[in-house]
């Protein structure tokens, strides 16, 4: 290929293409937003000629500039990701977790109303805890092990550890969502396991030392299992009852909806793995580390309650398919 000629025969284009590439977008007149389009398509055309046929990289670089600046202009860009991370935590999630809120406050009483009835039961029936707890374990338990568990690895590694299982907890509750009865029984079993450990603590005097330890990153860790069931159970029942939508389409919604809500539940997770690993075995205060923990869950339920119910207000559902296109269907 002669280079010489075929920089004469389009340097001109290329020339006008840079010109309409300078100017603001909102300024295009039509024709020019067409002529525009055309120039970027056969700029396109002349760099991957220019490729296979000449070595010239200064001629690559500009037309490769060219290119890369058409595409951005005609295909248009996304946000920046942190506009999207900010929308994420502003807008989709907590939109989703308010939408299934009586769900997941329905699960956090049901959960409370079985371990705090395990716990007084045990407190006030040393034969149940015999039962339940070897006696030689009562007194490890009870003088050591509570307590040490949160010490027993380096604080980075206890908080992976806490995390991965805090997070296998709520995908399952998620995943069998749709199942309702397997959610049930992964949350009273959690409210059992919790209810005997605390009454065993309070039948020995150890409750302050039960409460000053759970407290502080189990209210948003509880809080986050909660939700879990929530999102779970709302799928699960929308199988039974879609409502008006015919039941492909309104699974296909809830089910888009609930990969937003598990996405936001790690990022709790994660917070409330700190929590348990790094202020929870400090030596801070007992109601030093007990506020962290209520300020951390103060912040989400703000978060959920006025963001939330906002979003949930305009509309917001967190559907991942946010085109709009759906087929009509009769109520």
């Amino acid at each position: 290929m002669d280079l010489d000629a075929y920089l004469a025969a389009h340097r001109g284009e290329w020339a006008r293409f840079e010109q309409l590439l300078k100017r603001n977008p909102r300024e295009l007149s039509g024709a020019e937003v067409d002529e525009l389009v055309t120039l970027y398509r056969r700029t396109a055309t002349h760099l991957s000629v220019v490729q296979s046929a000449s070595p010239d990289p200064v001629l690559v670089g500009r037309l490769s500039s060219l290119v890369a600046q058409g595409r951005s202009r005609v295909t248009g860009t996304r946000q920046a990701a942190w506009r999207d991370v900010a929308r994420f935590l502003r807008v989709d999630f907590p939109a989703v977790v308010y939408r299934c809120r009586w769900w997941w406050l329905a699960s956090a009483a049901g959960f409370l109303v079985v371990a705090l009835a395990w716990g007084a039961y045990i407190a006030t029936h040393p034969a149940a805890e015999a039962a339940l707890v070897p006696p030689e374990h009562v007194q490890q338990l009870v003088q050591h092990d509570f307590a040490d568990y949160y010490k027993q690895a380096p604080a980075q590694d206890f908080a992976f550890k806490v995390f991965t299982n805090n997070a296998f907890i709520a995908a399952g509750e998620v995943a069998t969502g749709i199942l309702l009865l397997p959610v049930l029984y992964l949350l009273y079993s959690n409210a059992l396991n919790v209810g005997i450990v605390g009454g065993v603590m309070a039948a020995h005097d150890r409750t302050g030392l039960f409460f000053g330890l759970i407290l502080p990153h189990g209210l948003l860790e509880l809080t986050t299992v909660f939700v879990a069931a929530g999102l779970g159970l709302k799928l699960g029942w929308t199988v039974v009852d879609p409502g008006r939508r015919p039941r492909a389409q309104a699974l296909a919604e809830e089910g888009r909806a609930l990969l937003v809500g598990a996405a936001g539940l790690a990022l709790m997770l994660l917070v409330s793995g700190v929590i348990e690993a790094f202020v929870t075995p400090s030596p801070l205060p007992t109601w030093a580390r007990i506020g962290i923990g209520v300020l951390a869950e103060s912040a989400f339920l703000a978060v959920v309650f006025v963001l939330g119910r906002r979003a949930a207000t305009a509309g917001v559902t967190g559907d991942l398919d946010d085109s709009g296109d759906t087929l009509p269907y009769s109520g």
